[in-house]
């Protein structure tokens, strides 16, 4: 769709709050008008389910190809936040917050002061959570409003630090492997008032290690919109299901991609490579700033936008960004351009540089994502 997109992923759970009538809410995606009274909503977030990708998602995706279509609810075109990496959009999400508000700056960032390298999807105990993530979260907000806010999670989910950081204050409702989702989401929206918030990622999955396009993600996708139907099917008469995205996604072909690792160019003056294969942020040896930017700049020509933290961070492409995160970004930021990736042998797990489908960057690819909403 032509024009600019409608709104953030940061302004979903406050549309979603302002449905339900949480006081101080703002509705800025215009949901209130559309779908009118309701006392309970379901926001759904499909993992990689980009803008760009459902044209190829309706082959194989009846409801998505409905919504296409106009014949079913409304769908709005929204950006992710930067980078366009599932941890920084789920924490977005959930608190509303720039990624340099909230700190969760991207998939793995380097802990200030330390040479160690934080995975934000592994993290559990160490930063302590509230001290690396410190804004209040909706679900915090709903429930300080008297509002119930329940999240139907893999148990493995619970308990980490990334979870408390999207999603603290919620009521959390486990799931195995074995257990039917649709269904529990579902008995959460009978179970009351409030907002049930879902999550699959299993098209994302597909596109990392088989590809987007592939015929393991044409059966994910296949397997999402079943989801999506029952959940719509089910639905109260006086419940709203909203359906986003943490981010889009592209290929990236193995002559597109650089191994920082294979070539001591590329490695002099780092200490400290962090980010994922689309943004890498390189921390540098003292004194090492300008030397590593030229000679990146230099051998990433027309592949790669390569900044200082300075420059990326003065872009606004991070949003305000808060003193005491600005460390977490690299001294030189390193934003991959068309189908372009640097990826890091011998500092990333093996099955990373033999992933297919990637995100990360700021491309339209990568950012656009969905907001589908309808109304029982």
């Amino acid at each position: 769709m032509p024009g600019p997109a409608a709104g953030s992923i940061c302004d979903v759970l406050p549309a979603a709050a302002a449905l339900l009538g949480v006081p101080g809410a703002i509705d800025s995606l215009g949901l209130t008008d559309e779908i009118g009274d309701v006392d309970r909503v379901a926001v759904v977030l499909v993992d990689g389910m980009g803008w760009h990708l459902l044209p190829a998602l309706a082959h194989d995706a009846p409801l998505v190809a409905s919504v296409l279509s106009g014949s079913i609810g409304r769908m709005q075109r929204l950006v992710c936040t930067f980078p366009s990496t599932t941890p920084t959009s789920l924490v977005s999400l959930g608190t509303g917050a720039q990624p340099g508000e909230h700190g969760i700056l991207g998939f793995t960032v380097n802990v200030p002061g330390t040479d160690r390298v934080l995975t934000h999807i592994s993290w559990r105990d160490d930063p302590p959570h509230r001290q690396w993530q410190p804004l209040p979260t909706w679900f915090e907000r709903l429930a300080g409003a008297g509002f119930d806010a329940r999240a139907v999670l893999p148990v493995w989910f619970l308990g980490s630090g990334l979870t408390d950081a999207a999603y603290g204050g919620a009521r959390f409702v486990s799931t195995n492997a074995a257990d039917d989702y649709a269904e529990l989401v579902t008995n959460e929206l009978y179970a009351g008032p409030g907002l049930v918030y879902g999550y699959t990622a299993e098209l994302d999955n597909a596109a990392h290690v088989f590809g987007i396009g592939s015929p393991e993600w044409h059966d994910a996708a296949a397997r999402v919109d079943v989801l999506l139907s029952r959940l719509l099917e089910a639905l109260p008469p006086t419940a709203a299901l909203l359906v986003t995205a943490d981010h889009g996604g592209l290929n990236v072909p193995p002559n597109a991609r650089v191994d920082l690792d294979a070539d001591p160019n590329l490695g002099a003056g780092v200490r400290v490579v962090a980010g994922e294969p689309r943004v890498r942020y390189l921390h540098t040896q003292p004194g090492a700033v300008g030397d590593v930017l030229a000679t990146w700049t230099e051998l990433l020509d027309g592949r790669a936008d390569v900044r200082t933290r300075e420059e990326a961070v003065a872009s606004g492409i991070f949003g305000p960004v808060d003193p005491r995160h600005l460390d977490r970004i690299g001294d030189v930021v390193v934003i991959c351009t068309g189908d372009a990736a640097v990826v890091a042998t011998a500092h990333e797990p093996p099955e990373t540089a033999r992933l297919i489908g990637f995100h990360g960057a700021a491309t339209a690819a990568e950012l656009d994502i969905p907001l589908i909403s309808v109304r029982g």
